[in-house]
């Protein structure tokens, strides 16, 4: 049987690095910049620290341009350009070949001695079998090499990297586009220069954003929203859900996971049970617990657990909230909702907040709270790490009721009797769809704000630690009221 030669696989690594003899070349064709390149080329060009870098985020997220970006930006820098590599191990020619067999190659094609700094990507490394094992012996052996490798299918290399590549490798997840990003990648500019602020403005970008927003591409460029459904729900349906995880797992049927991950996607933002989901789903309810963990390591949703009125967790989660991680999402799978859908928007304006909260080390301190039987949720609360006590209590809403409807806020302001002394709450913000005012509440002062306002100054910012800065920044929109309660 024929061989892949040496020369073919010389050809093709020639072939995806033109740079190397051409000075023209840019590795990416794309100028826009993720909000997170910039921590992200830092960690690149970190040579101090003896670590791979492992590019994590869910399929057309970004993670190849942003490594062609790092590249364009190497060369900027002074980087020969013959002393970077770049190879997508998607492609069949690369099936099977040891890493260290493409590393050896380029350094016999560029001439590069044992000592040189380089700079190697690897794109989809997925794709190699026990990619953890071969990645970790070369960055052990080659202390000079600056490595980073990518790759969609999350739940293995997250899983895999922490597993053999403890000490060697740095995990960089990169998330769906947040509203900041939306409107900076649009040139819409309602925030520090946005004169006069025009919340209906916002409130089309916020819909535009929720329903094409999440992905680069209709990001960048409204016009490439035609064929969404397909292009996007199709790769999703196809690429992750009946290949990539079923491979990664060995999960006997594929179109279970599937119409379970659509189930999940419709109810995005509602309150759901194992009881429930292996009822209307005839799955076994083992298979679910499976199966959602198999989605939330691939960043296709997220699970967000109950507290009781007094902050506390439950002892056994069988009850809990079912996010989707990208609101493009519901719309390719579903099609895009207009304004005036406000019923299904009020659960879509949240999973578009929680999309604004990317990082794993704000979201594992944050829950919703539900009480006594009657007694309205409360749908996001952040516990500190220390003492467990609330220090944000968030209310997300989709309508102008508030300020003149404060019952619409029975469950909040329970909440906050119970906590309001001495435990330490920072901020309580309750969002609107126009309106803005301060307003107290259980005794306590309450910032009501337009949801697309919160979210985009808190995908700008990040970080719950910033909630009073958050507040501060936005600007005051007219005829905002004042109440008590």
């Amino acid at each position: 049987m024929l061989q892949v030669t040496e020369e073919e696989l010389k050809n093709r690594l020639r072939y995806d690095n033109p740079w190397w003899s051409d000075t023209t070349t840019q590795a990416s064709r794309f100028s826009a910049r993720r909000h997170f390149f910039t921590d992200f080329f830092k960690l690149i060009t970190l040579t101090e620290y003896n670590r791979a870098i492992i590019l994590l985020g869910m399929r057309r997220i970004g993670k190849t341009v942003m490594m062609r970006q790092a590249i364009d930006d190497l060369i900027a820098t002074g980087i020969p350009r013959n002393a970077i590599l770049y190879a997508s191990l998607d492609q069949p020619i690369f099936t099977g070949e040891p890493l260290e067999r493409l590393v050896n190659l380029f350094k016999i094609e560029c001439g590069h001695g044992r000592e040189t700094p380089l700079y190697i990507f690897f794109d989809e490394i997925q794709y190699l079998k026990n990619w953890e094992i071969h990645l970790k012996v070369l960055v052990d052996d080659n202390p000079h090499i600056r490595f980073c490798a990518s790759g969609s299918a999350a739940a293995a290399l997250k899983r895999q990297s922490r597993e053999s590549g403890a000490g060697r490798f740095t995990d960089f997840f990169l998330p769906g586009i947040t509203f900041a990003e939306f409107c900076a990648f649009r040139n819409l500019k309602f925030l520090n220069g946005g004169n006069p602020f025009n919340i209906d403005e916002m409130n089309d970008a916020f819909i535009d954003y929720i329903n094409f927003g999440g992905f680069p591409e209709t990001a960048i460029d409204g016009n490439a929203a035609d064929n969404f459904e397909f292009r996007i729900g199709q790769d999703i349906t196809d690429r992750v859900l009946l290949r990539d995880l079923p491979s990664l797992y060995g999960i006997n049927d594929p179109q279970e996971l599937n119409r379970l991950f659509v189930m999940l996607a419709y109810n995005s933002g509602q309150e759901i049970s194992l009881d429930g989901l292996s009822q209307k789903s005839n799955v076994a309810k083992n298979t679910i617990r499976r199966y959602l963990d198999y989605l939330e390591a691939a960043f296709l949703i997220r699970r967000i657990y109950r507290l009781d009125q007094n902050a506390r967790r439950f002892q056994r989660d069988y009850t809990f909230k079912v996010y989707l991680t990208n609101t493009s999402l519901r719309t390719a799978l579903f099609g895009p909702l207009l304004e005036t859908d406000e019923k299904i928007l009020g659960r879509i304006v949240e999973t578009a907040y929680l999309a604004q909260s990317p990082f794993e080390h704000i979201t594992r301190h944050l829950y919703y709270v539900r009480g006594r039987s009657g007694v309205p949720e409360v749908d996001f609360v952040t516990l500190d790490p220390a003492t467990q006590h609330p220090i944000t209590a968030i209310e997300v809403k989709w309508s102008d009721r508030i300020p003149d409807h404060l019952e619409d806020l029975r469950g909040l302001e329970q909440f906050l009797l119970t906590h309001k002394k001495g435990n330490g709450l920072k901020g309580v913000i309750v969002t609107t769809k126009t309106k803005q005012s301060r307003i107290s509440l259980a005794g306590l002062p309450v910032i009501c704000m337009p949801a697309a306002l919160l979210c985009n100054a808190y995908s700008a910012i990040w970080g719950i630690k910033d909630l009073p800065q958050i507040i501060s920044t936005v600007p005051a929109v007219p005829g905002a009221a004042t109440a008590a309660h």
